[in-house]
């Protein structure tokens, strides 16, 4: 099992949301987070005044999967949420040792 981490931008949710039920994942918990990388953050203007924007508003996408799908679940991410702009966000992929549905005690890929 793997624990896909990725980061996106906000308006892309549903997008991604939408892209990886059509490919059959089950569930998954996202995150409003904020966070910058590369960009460090960027400059905007309000009411004539220019001022730096340090932490950028994203969304943080776990879901937790079997090893047979992993591979199409990254490259869904990376294809709906990228837009070909700084600040797109990253894809973490993980091991996952065990997972236990606590309503049923069921354990591993039955779990997901």
């Amino acid at each position: 099992m793997k624990y896909v981490i990725a980061i996106i931008k906000p308006f892309k949710l549903d997008e991604v949301r939408e892209a990886l039920g059509a490919i059959g994942v089950a569930g998954m918990t996202v995150s409003e987070v904020k966070g910058f990388g590369r960009q460090k953050g960027q400059t905007e203007i309000y009411r004539g005044a220019e001022y730096a924007v340090n932490m950028l508003p994203k969304v943080k996408i776990e879901i937790a999967v079997s090893d047979d799908i992993v591979a199409r679940v990254v490259e869904t991410i990376q294809q709906v949420a990228n837009t070909s702009a700084i600040g797109d966000g990253k894809v973490f992929v993980l091991n996952l040792e065990s997972a236990i549905r606590i309503r049923t005690a069921e354990s591993g890929d039955n779990a997901l």
